[in-house]
């Protein structure tokens, strides 16, 4: 794995803007997805006091495939037999009470297999929580470092690499075809039902793109957003902003559902911001989500 140093620092996490500016930027979403954005709020001043290597790109299936031949460990979507998700161009979410995007769970998915063809060097997918900790520790305990999931405040800081933006590149979702592998005009043919949630551009890549594939942030970082959501260490706390450390905030002691960052190949513009939360819990794979890891210095 390739990891870039991120230095230490402070920066303004989260995000104050209003439902009303929010429904002027994404018109074509219902107001009330813009009212469940309170996680987001009180922007506040982090101090990232300690600087830490953090992957060039998202964890790949290469990668993860040579950890599970070298360790032995089973992926929760193989271990227990339920499986995970996968894109199925016969399935209907019409159809289920959910209305979920993908099929399963099914044992037919798994990291190996989300329904489509990806290659070594693709981001692996349907990872839980726990095989990212499994990854890490065992990395740990082969290289003499220490690596770990980041922190949501870490991640945070890695995504802006300086800016305050919605996105690395600006507030507007046009140009994010060139940093951010996310539903676009390349996606959007296979999900007619959601085309309108393309956005304009095209990067070629209508599921998954081999990590490195768009622009670097400004610290040299690939597909912070976009490709894959990521996996971070924090559980999840709905008020944690307002009274969270101001210095290396580690997340609430406890909570239900982890938290994942940065949106994957198939979600909107208006989720895949910098500021934008989502959660899963620990036992969750799913075929947009998996992972970086973040290892760090001074540790032997």
């Amino acid at each position: 794995m390739a990891f870039v140093h991120i230095p230490a620092g402070s920066f303004a996490m989260g995000s104050d803007e209003s439902p009303e500016r929010l429904a002027e930027a994404f018109p074509l979403l219902e107001r009330r997805r813009f009212e469940l954005l309170a996680d987001e709020a009180p922007v506040h001043t982090v101090q990232i006091s300690q600087a830490f290597y953090l992957g060039q790109h998202e964890v790949t299936v290469g990668q993860f495939r040579r950890f599970i031949e070298a360790s032995g460990y089973r992926p929760e979507s193989e271990a227990d037999g339920t499986g995970g998700y996968g894109y199925n161009p016969q399935y209907d979410p019409a159809t289920t009470a959910r209305g979920d995007a993908f099929e399963g769970r099914d044992p037919r998915y798994s990291w190996r297999n989300p329904g489509f063809a990806q290659t070594d060097d693709h981001p692996v997918l349907n990872v839980t929580w726990n095989d990212a900790q499994a990854l890490a520790s065992w990395l740990s305990r082969t290289e003499g470092h220490r690596y770990r999931l980041p922190t949501e405040a870490e991640w945070e800081y890695a995504c802006r690499a300086g800016t305050t933006t919605r996105y690395p590149h600006g507030d507007a979702p046009a140009g994010l075809e060139r940093e951010a592998n996310v539903f676009d005009q390349a996606a959007a043919p296979y999900w007619p039902r959601w085309q309108q949630h393309a956005i304009a551009g095209n990067d070629g890549h209508a599921f998954t793109a081999p990590v490195g594939s768009l622009a670097p942030n400004a610290f040299g970082l690939h597909d912070m957003l976009g490709n894959a959501w990521e996996w971070v260490s924090d559980w999840h706390g709905e008020n944690y902003y307002a009274h969270s450390p101001s210095s290396n905030p580690p997340g609430p002691a406890d909570g239900s559902v982890r938290v994942r960052r940065g949106g994957s190949w198939h979600t909107w513009a208006f989720y895949a911001r910098c500021s934008y939360r989502n959660w899963n819990s620990p036992e969750t794979r799913y075929t947009l989500v998996g992972m970086r890891l973040l290892r760090e210095i001074g540790q032997r």
